[in-house]
């Protein structure tokens, strides 16, 4: 970071990957299955976050994206601002199967990858696998977008329908509505949805306007972080004019971001001190919909809607601003 900006009350990331941020996340090599992270990051030139300093709301993968930023010379500051909380209650697992044993599914959607093997796991743990595989050997599979897909695929199952990227819910909808691609109708029947930390209220409004019956199950929740002292020193940082950029990587961190600061006394305020003293960057059309809907406008956008697409984008635009 810059000397003559102001310090900042939070830990940073740089590239020594044994660092951890104030609330502990510990940063981590990038996946080597994401070519946009080696490609982008890996050549010398690549280095244009150099004195830059780049706020991360991700919990899950903050480790993989402070490493993308510190090959690109730049600073991580670690604001993780959500946790994923499981279900762990057996008997929301053996509700969901018994309703849908009642009238089989012609539909699962799943909608995270992450979602896809929790909901495996719990039913395994229920000793119900085999009711389980037999109501899926009759429905169509739907996966929204590559990452449940590939959770199918490692638990041996083909995936029937994939929405393509950004994997929005109306590119979910549209496999059912798009008279090319679907052979689905749902009118009288069953769709099962693995909800996604979330409940996912415009598809299930589709869905049910069409005439289907949903059943839905929660397999993890979106809560606010145990330690969200990073999130409150985050919004007290950003009048300083220390941040260069905050990247939003899901709609939840957007609910929860104005959720901190409004117990802080800054949530009337926070759109407008995002907009005059840093740039806002978001993963992919869903999140940058949940800024709009706060009224934030969105300076960089992730296009594909991956991690080393948005750092690469964040590190484009800060460059030709400074030239």
């Amino acid at each position: 970071m810059d000397a003559s900006r102001p310090l900042l009350p939070f830990m940073p990331v740089s590239g020594d990957s044994s660092q951890t941020s104030a609330s502990g996340a510990e940063a981590s090599t990038p996946s080597n299955n994401d070519p946009t992270a080696v490609d982008t990051f890996s050549t010398p030139t690549a280095r244009r976050l150099a004195g830059r300093t780049i706020a991360l709301l991700e919990a899950r993968r903050s480790g993989e994206l402070a490493q993308m930023v510190a090959k690109q010379g730049g600073v991580a500051l670690l604001a993780p601002a959500l946790r994923e909380e499981m279900v762990t209650d057996p008997a929301i697992f053996a509700a969901f199967l018994d309703a849908l044993q009642q009238q089989p599914p012609i539909a699962v959607v799943f909608q995270t990858g992450v979602g896809v093997e929790r909901l495996f796991t719990a039913i395994t743990g229920l000793g119900r696998s085999d009711d389980w595989q037999r109501l899926l050997t009759t429905a169509r599979l739907i996966a929204r977008g590559p990452k449940p897909a590939t959770a199918l695929r490692a638990l041996g199952w083909t995936p029937t329908r994939v929405a393509p990227l950004p994997s929005t819910t109306g590119d979910v909808i549209a496999l059912f509505s798009d008279v090319d691609v679907s052979d689905v109708d749902v009118r009288g029947q069953t769709v099962a949805v693995q909800q996604y930390g979330e409940r996912n209220a415009e598809l299930v409004a589709y869905l049910e306007r069409a005439g289907a019956r949903v059943v839905e199950v929660e397999v993890y929740r979106w809560a606010l972080p145990e330690d969200t002292q990073p999130l409150r020193d985050l919004l007290h940082a950003l009048p300083l004019g220390g941040i260069d950029a905050v990247a939003f990587t899901s709609q939840a961190q957007v609910g929860n971001l104005f959720t901190v600061a409004e117990q802080e006394g800054l949530a009337h305020d926070l759109p407008a001190l995002l907009r005059r003293h840093t740039t806002v960057a978001s993963v992919g059309p869903v999140t940058s919909r949940a800024l709009a809907e706060r009224g934030i406008a969105v300076t960089v956008e992730a296009q594909p809607p991956k991690s080393g697409p948005l750092v690469a984008a964040i590190a484009t635009h800060l460059a030709r601003r400074s030239a």
